[in-house]
């Protein structure tokens, strides 16, 4: 459902095109002068504004001036008489959506509300995400789904715990990155924090790791992480078990050397069971999941909103263009989960990905059309399958729904999980 807001001082005219309006499932807010219109009309207003040009008082002209002013992507159609053409062209030039010369069609009324409800809804949506991306970019676990928020809301009691952690989750959720996050968040964030990948390591690296300089003993007072863990060799796991019981032995040494620092280990979604049960209990004093992204989708535009936003400032580039982030996101499912598309944000920025590209650069109806597959696929997920509450969530008829469903292909048996 749009929101129009209808300016007009004629009556039977405001009349008749609200009827128009309100049959084709918009909602709709009569104004009879620009100037209450003006004081009514936000600058997150919702919808699309149809205001006719001569008016008492202010004009139409000088409200979309003053609207545009206030809010430079809001959608202003003006109403015009044969006279004011030429003077309706020159609005265009200064930024006005569309205008319509009276007598104007039913159709292409609503053609154009239609065209400006989908781009004002592009850029809110992209306000939304640069806002909430710019929110979170402080602490840089960023996401709105309840996972994420819960990650965060434990993040002050974790970082100021001190127990060990056992981190789980896919490739590419980012595990590292909380770890990272709950070091710098905690006192040992003066400190340094140190990462060992245990999937590469031989045992012959063994004297240098728990040597007594080594990079164990470096770390003391600061935060180790034990990337791939599950995946570390036995005589590894089996030294990591000492360690875990805070003594760092070093094989030149006759007597055990103690350290004081915090273990973070990383280790595969469903993967405990390749760790030695004594070196799991020792660390898992508390576990964490990082869902991926693909139980998240709706942390996937504004993850794209983060790294773009970001990406663009370190190179010193413009901010990419309206809706860039939302098409982004529905390009794919992610199965690299952040790391993926991070790396797809820099290949767009860099020109180096030409799907990334093409998707940035689509014309306005494609990526009208990318922004609606991800809106509806989104509802689906977070109402996990249930459609009529979706349809709530989406605020759309659902005659509107199951037909834009099917005009983007969108399967919604795969969304639900059936079959």
């Amino acid at each position: 459902m749009t929101l129009v807001a209808l300016v007009d001082d004629d009556e039977d005219l405001r009349r008749a095109t609200t009827q128009l309006l309100t049959l084709a499932g918009h909602q709709v807010q009569t104004h009879e002068a620009a100037a209450p219109a003006l004081a009514a009309i936000g600058a997150d207003f919702e919808g699309v504004v149809v205001t006719d040009i001569r008016m008492p008082g202010m004009s139409g002209l000088e409200l979309f001036r003053a609207l545009h002013a206030r809010d430079a992507e809001l959608p202003v159609i003006l109403v015009t008489g044969h006279g004011d053409v030429e003077m309706a062209v020159g609005a265009l030039r200064e930024g006005a959506w569309d205008f319509l010369a009276k007598p104007f069609s039913p159709d292409a009324l609503l053609a154009a509300v239609t065209r400006g409800a989908a781009t004002r809804a592009l850029a809110l949506e992209n306000r939304r995400l640069r806002t909430l991306a710019e929110a979170t970019a402080a602490d840089e676990l960023v996401g709105e789904s309840a996972a994420i928020r819960r990650l965060r809301a434990s993040l002050p009691a974790l970082a100021d715990a001190d127990l060990d952690i056992v981190v789980e989750g896919a490739t590419g959720t980012g595990k590292q990155l909380l770890a990272r996050i709950i070091h710098r968040s905690g006192p040992r964030g003066r400190h340094r924090f140190a990462v060992i990948d245990c999937a590469v390591l031989s045992e012959s690296a063994l004297p240098e790791l728990f040597g007594a300089q080594g990079p164990i003993a470096r770390a003391d007072r600061g935060t180790l992480f034990l990337d791939n863990l599950d995946r570390a060799a036995a005589p590894l796991q089996h030294r990591l078990v000492q360690l875990a019981e805070r003594r760092a032995v070093a094989l030149d040494a006759r007597d055990p050397v103690g350290v004081d620092l915090r273990i973070v280990g990383a280790i595969d979604e469903g993967a405990q069971d390749r760790l030695l049960p004594a070196l799991y209990h020792r660390l898992a004093a508390v576990t964490l999941r990082l869902p991926p992204l693909a139980e998240r989708p709706e942390d996937v535009a504004l993850l794209a909103a983060h790294f773009l936003t970001a990406h663009a400032a370190r190179r010193g580039m413009a901010p990419p263009p309206l809706g860039t982030a939302a098409a982004l996101a529905a390009r794919r499912d992610w199965p690299g989960n952040v790391r993926e598309l991070e790396a797809a944000t820099e290949r767009l920025l860099l020109g180096l990905d030409e799907a990334a590209g093409e998707t940035a650069d689509l014309p306005l109806p494609d990526r009208v059309r990318a922004f609606e597959r991800a809106a509806i696929e989104e509802a689906v997920t977070r109402t996990v399958g249930d459609v009529a509450q979706a349809i709530r969530l989406l605020g759309i008829p659902r005659e509107t729904f199951y037909y834009r469903v099917k005009r983007l292909g969108i399967d919604l048996k795969r969304l639900r999980g059936d079959g």
